[in-house]
């Protein structure tokens, strides 16, 4: 009897692990995915959470009104916690571009999921309180739980989302939860009521899920292809975002995280604009960093210039950076760059290694993603750019993709003003890209004698963009320009909210 009152609540404990891993697995899908489709990440992961712990606590309110076969209802709520939350990204994906409500259907799966996970915490607690002591059993149950939670919150963007992806990550966890169901249908039968038609749902719910995992790759390759709607020659997912390379007739476009980062047709006129004023006007051209940039595409650029000596690449993913050391269509864009012997390709967080740094370089051309989450909005905060003082030449010249002063001019002059903060000599110039529109940067140096103007050097070869003209990119029109903006320092982040007010209205 011992033994099988130990049995019993070990398998509940069980249960309660797996239900806080997979809850929390849920939320995670969901909030990625939002922030994928949607854009606005910070403003999505902020309303996903508040909707499922909102949705825990209705749940948890609910489960009072459960007073008879506590054990058949949890195993029923189990399954169907397994099959929404398994099915959810699959939903989300084949709906986007398919219904106006998207995001109805977004919070609706979420809280959902967030009642039926709040639903089975009380209930298990119901089902063990006259075999366990109530001082053990609320500890034991909340031990698992956060266990769960943590194990989830590691496992999500190190291991499940590199190795299956967004779309079976949720399915592979519906499957678990699923497990878990006919686990507890076989092991306590003789404490369950009607439990071959519980068993018969439990199995039916697993062959779904399993059918579903099997072709995921073929749904995620239709859903892909209609939100993209063009052909689809390349998929990954790193750790930190999802890669798409697409073609149409001549144009090759790179997309991460549903934002397209390049088209082939004239990403030149972008590359051309970032590297060559700074390369041109500093006074040295020999040692060169380039922050982002994992393309190579901006090395590309550098490597025209017979002075440069050496080339250091300091990009978070390793899986972007390998793509473009390795796949033979991306490697012809770049010119086999990042394979040069000049260039160094360091993986890491370009915040912390600039910091780390003892190196000083002549040219440091900045090319990070936009600042659409607080974790990219510190790379443009006046910290980093006072911690950059220490690796620049006293003479080195600093450029920095400054997103658009058309569609984002808050942003634009935001990121500006910053810069202005920490180094003497600041100015701006934009350019026109087809695929983006108006494009704007940022150009700084150390030394305040230094001229942008002056051309010290040319490249060995003949651009087919820029003029070495520099003043034909410096004016503004009236519709550019923001006047009363903030400096983004990292304990306000206002530049993330300006990015996610100005480009929330277009997208």
């Amino acid at each position: 009897m011992v033994k099988n009152k130990l049995s019993f609540e070990i398998l509940l404990l069980l249960a309660v692990f797996t239900i806080a891993t997979c809850g929390l697995i849920y939320e995670l899908v969901a909030g990625t995915l939002a922030s994928y489709l949607l854009g606005d990440s910070v403003k999505q992961f902020s309303f996903i959470i508040g909707v499922y712990l909102f949705s825990m606590g209705i749940g948890s309110y609910f489960s009072k009104f459960i007073r008879r076969n506590l054990l058949n209802t949890f195993v029923e709520i189990e399954l169907l916690v397994g099959l929404v939350g398994g099915l959810s990204s699959v939903i989300l994906f084949v709906l986007f571009e398919n219904v106006g409500y998207f995001q109805f259907i977004l919070y609706l799966l979420v809280f959902v999921t967030g009642c039926l996970v709040g639903l089975e915490i009380p209930l298990l607690m119901n089902i063990l309180k006259d075999r366990v002591k109530f001082r053990d059993l609320v500890s034991n149950v909340f031990t698992f739980d956060y266990i769960g939670a943590l194990l989830a919150s590691i496992l999500f963007p190190l291991v499940l989302v590199p190795q299956l992806g967004i779309m079976r990550t949720s399915l592979f966890f519906g499957m678990i939860n699923t497990a878990i169901a006919l686990i507890v249908c076989i092991a306590l039968k003789k404490e369950l009521k009607r439990q071959p038609l519980l068993l018969f749902k439990a199995a039916f719910c697993m062959v779904v899920l399993i059918i579903v995992f099997i072709f995921s790759e073929k749904i995620l390759s239709y859903s892909e292809s209609k939100l993209y709607g063009e052909n689809i020659i390349y998929t990954h997912s790193t750790p930190y975002q999802r890669i798409v390379l697409t073609h149409n007739k001549n144009d090759y476009r790179l997309y991460l995280n549903n934002n397209l980062q390049f088209s082939s047709a004239d990403e030149y006129r972008y590359h051309e604009a970032l590297v060559h004023p700074a390369m041109t006007s500093a006074k040295k051209a020999e040692n060169i960093l380039v922050m982002g940039g994992g393309d190579g595409l901006a090395v590309r650029e550098i490597l025209k210039y017979p002075e440069v000596k050496h080339i250091t690449l300091v990009d978070l993913d390793e899986g972007m950076t390998r793509l473009f050391k390795e796949n033979t269509v991306l490697t012809g864009f770049n010119k086999n760059a990042l394979n040069n012997p000049k260039v160094s390709v360091i993986n890491a967080d370009a915040y912390v290694w600039a910091r780390e740094c003892k190196q000083q370089f002549d040219v440091v051309i900045i090319d990070f993603p936009d600042p659409g989450n607080y974790s990219l909005g510190k790379l443009y905060s006046l910290s980093f750019y006072n911690t950059l003082q220490h690796i620049l030449s006293p003479d080195a010249v600093v450029v920095i993709q400054t997103t658009s002063p058309y569609f984002a001019p808050k942003s634009f002059w935001c990121i500006n003003k910053t810069v202005q903060q920490a180094l003497p000599k600041t100015d701006a110039y934009h350019i026109y890209v087809p695929s983006f529109g108006e494009w704007g940067y940022t150009i700084a140096a150390k030394n305040p004698a230094t001229d942008f103007k002056s051309v010290k050097r040319k490249a060995n070869e003949k651009l087919r963009f820029y003029e070495y003209d520099f003043t034909r990119l410096n004016t503004f029109s009236k519709d550019m320009v923001a006047a009363d903006v903030e400096i983004n320092r990292l304990d306000n982040q206002i530049l993330v909210r300006y990015f996610d007010e100005e480009w929330g209205k277009i997208q």
